[in-house]
């Protein structure tokens, strides 16, 4: 596909729209789990479901069908109505908002289609994102029915991971889209195999896959309530190597179960992750005759993740200050520590985009 035109301008804002949407719905979703409140909404209706309860009967019993989960049983059987509003308006805000990116998504296809701005080549591109959101909405259900059922007082946080992972694969495929509408040949970065600012290309892109697996066991980290059981830094409870670290069999569930080696995992990639953009800064400005996009934001990943360990620490630390069902410092530089995350990967994924071999070609 050709980048920027004019033609193509009225499609780049319309799928950049969608980008800001998902990115605001991953940011419900983060809001929603620090609330607790993924559980307390038992059904999934498309349609029906788009409305909240609009008198006092149909709280009641929306309030009775949330008593029989066993989140309610196990840790919120002291809950009123009014604690039960408060959560169900996070989940519902959180659904709701899904439902207003598919509408923005239909409608301005609709109207896209209409006024003959869509070409042929952006069809195939556009059917994928739509059914990428479709199943992100049904692994959506599927973590919520995992704490519904049995013993279980939150959803399983392989399954939260999933989601997440989901949620991220169709934003990243959305703006990479958005980049290919939009980004023109005068942006583009030509880096050589030799000489200064050598392999950046090949730096952007292990930087990507190391993120990949930050951001992976970020949701693990977030699923498994994993920051509160070492709230120290910059040792882990006092040791440098935890050892009840990688003490569960078998060895996956102990990557993806076990707090404490999940907990070392995320920090250590973290480290990782830190010296790699040093790295790719320090080339990126030896980076000769580049352009002046490229000079302006090409310290923006080191910014990014600098604060983002900043945020990641400044959470470990508030840990011991959670309070349950109740909005405290650590939510806010969990959120916080999210939404850098999130900005810093879209970034990651435009330098990957403009950064090019010199044989590259102008599509892609």
């Amino acid at each position: 596909m050709q980048t920027s035109s004019s033609s193509s301008r009225p499609v780049a804002m319309w799928v950049m729209t969608g980008v800001i949407m998902l990115l605001i719905q991953v940011i419900l979703g983060g809001i929603t789990r620090l609330t607790g409140s993924g559980l307390s909404i038992t059904e999934w209706n498309i349609v029906t479901g788009a409305l909240p309860p609009l008198n006092h009967a149909q709280w009641l019993e929306a309030f009775d069908k949330y008593r029989q989960t066993p989140q309610f049983r196990l840790i919120n059987a002291d809950f009123t109505l009014s604690d039960y509003k408060f959560i169900f308006f996070w989940e519902w805000f959180h659904r709701l908002w899904a439902r207003l990116v598919a509408v923005v998504f239909v409608v301005g296809l609709a109207w896209l289609l209409w006024k003959k701005k869509m070409r042929k080549d952006m069809i195939r591109p556009l059917v994928i994102l739509f059914l990428l959101g479709a199943l992100q909405g049904a692994v959506g259900w599927i973590m919520v029915a995992s704490g519904l059922t049995g013993d279980a007082i939150y959803v399983r946080p392989t399954r939260l991971a999933l989601h997440f992972v989901f949620a991220l694969g169709l934003i990243v495929y959305a703006f990479w889209f958005a980049l290919q509408l939009m980004v023109s040949e005068r942006h583009i970065v030509r880096a050589s195999a030799t000489g200064k600012g050598a392999g950046l290309r090949g730096w952007t892109i292990l930087i990507l896959v190391v993120l990949f697996f930050q951001l992976l066991y970020g949701a693990l980290m977030a699923g498994n309530k994993a920051a509160a059981i070492a709230p120290t830094w910059p040792t882990i409870n006092g040791d440098w190597v935890p050892g009840a670290l990688f003490s569960q069999h078998p060895f996956l569930q102990d990557i993806i179960g076990n707090t404490i080696t999940v907990h070392f995992i995320h920090r250590g990639i973290a480290y990782l992750l830190l010296l790699l953009v040093v790295i790719w800064t320090f080339k990126a400005c030896r980076l000769p005759g580049v352009p002046k996009y490229f000079l302006t934001f090409r310290w923006l990943p080191l910014l990014l993740i600098g604060l983002q360990v900043f945020l990641g620490i400044s959470s470990l630390l508030a840990s011991p200050g959670i309070i349950p069902n109740r909005w405290v410092a650590f939510d806010w530089l969990a959120q916080l520590h999210q939404i850098t995350g999130l900005l810093f990967l879209l970034t990651i994924v435009e330098m990957l985009y403009i950064v090019r071999p010199v044989s590259h070609s102008v599509t892609v």
